[in-house]
């Protein structure tokens, strides 16, 4: 049975790539379509950097036909602002728009935009319906628990915003006071799938990192699909891993260093592509320790991987540590949730 929002048609149970900033570009989302990625976002942009013509907020609308589906996401805390952003995304013509009530640092989230209007659910009804008048697209949203322990308003959040005509929902299982840190609560996701009021698609996130947990999740909460994030970071197979396992119970044997070497390579060469020669380089250094972890003895090649301007060297380098490291075992089922954090930062 597959699932619905609006026009588009996800497999039964997708695996979403969240939207994450500085992280989720088309260079890294095209390795993660190559790799079982069912519906991506692109990073967040801000409504007023849209308005304002900013330069990094309209590049971040660069969509591909061979990514879709994919949704467009937006944050602001302004009616008027959120509505016009709405109607640039439109022409744009992705599958979806969604919304950001998720981002949790302080630029953001304390000047009412973000996880900011979890403490406002009226503001969040409005701020919503002001997306949905503005756009002929499927609108969804991405949000958290609420905003601490005490106000835990997501069922309540949920119920209103289906209401007022959101296509689907993806929740975060965290508050936003606890940004990144413990656990995340998967019961009250959970509980929101199970509201027999609810009849959206509701998809969870949060701490998947292993074919494994995404199973048993699945099976105890009910939820439509499962939005992965930071285990995607570095490792984009996890998402055919997690397929693979769903089928058959068994693990795909972790790819080898020609396999990562390969899928790094191709990130590079789209970074390079899409951005150009200088910012690529630079902005691929964030991820080459990811690509290269659980090799023994690689602080060298990963110092000169972060220093090196050309992209020919970098890439003569990464066919050094394939030859070096060709035969390699890597231990299955060693992913780790990188500490990252997002930056939202303001265009």
């Amino acid at each position: 049975m597959s699932i619905k929002i609006g026009h588009i048609s996800l497999p039964d149970f997708p695996l979403l790539l969240a939207p994450m900033e500085d992280v989720s570009d088309p260079p890294f989302r095209a390795v993660c379509k190559d790799n079982g990625a069912d519906l991506m976002y692109t990073e967040f942009i801000s409504s007023e950097g849209l308005i304002r013509d900013a330069i990094k907020s309209r590049r971040k609308l660069d969509i591909f036909d061979y990514e879709r589906p994919i949704g467009i996401q937006i944050f602001g805390g302004d009616e008027e602002s959120l509505g016009l952003a709405a109607k640039i995304v439109d022409v744009t013509q992705p599958d979806l728009l969604d919304i950001n009530y998720g981002c949790p640092v302080k630029k953001v989230a304390l000047k009412g935009a973000g996880a900011g209007v979890l403490r406002d659910l009226d503001l969040m009804v409005r701020l919503t319906n002001a997306v949905i008048r503005s756009t002929s697209l499927p609108v969804t949203v991405k949000t958290r628990l609420g905003w601490d322990d005490q106000t835990r308003n997501i069922e309540e959040a949920a119920e209103r915003l289906q209401d007022i005509g959101i296509r689907a929902l993806s929740i975060h299982g965290r508050t936003r006071t606890q940004m990144y840190k413990g656990e995340a609560d998967w019961a009250l996701i959970g509980k929101v799938k199970n509201n027999p009021r609810i009849h959206i698609p509701i998809f969870g996130n949060g701490d998947i990192d292993s074919p494994e947990k995404a199973l048993e999740y699945k099976n105890r909460y009910g939820v439509d699909g499962i939005m992965i994030g930071r285990a995607a970071i570095g490792y984009p197979w996890i998402f055919n891993e997690i397929k693979y396992f769903f089928r058959t119970g068994e693990h795909l044997p972790p790819p080898d260093i020609e396999q990562r070497i390969k899928v790094c390579k191709k990130h590079l060469l789209r970074s390079v592509e899409w951005k150009g020669h200088v910012v690529g380089v630079n902005e691929m250094r964030r991820h080459y320790a990811n690509y290269l972890r659980g090799l023994p003895n690689i602080k060298e090649y990963r110092q000169k991987l972060v220093t090196l301007k050309s992209m020919d060297d970098i890439l003569d380098i990464l066919e050094e540590v394939k030859s070096v490291y060709t035969g390699f075992e890597f231990e299955p089922n060693r992913l780790e949730l990188i500490n990252y954090h997002e930056k939202c930062p303001i265009d």
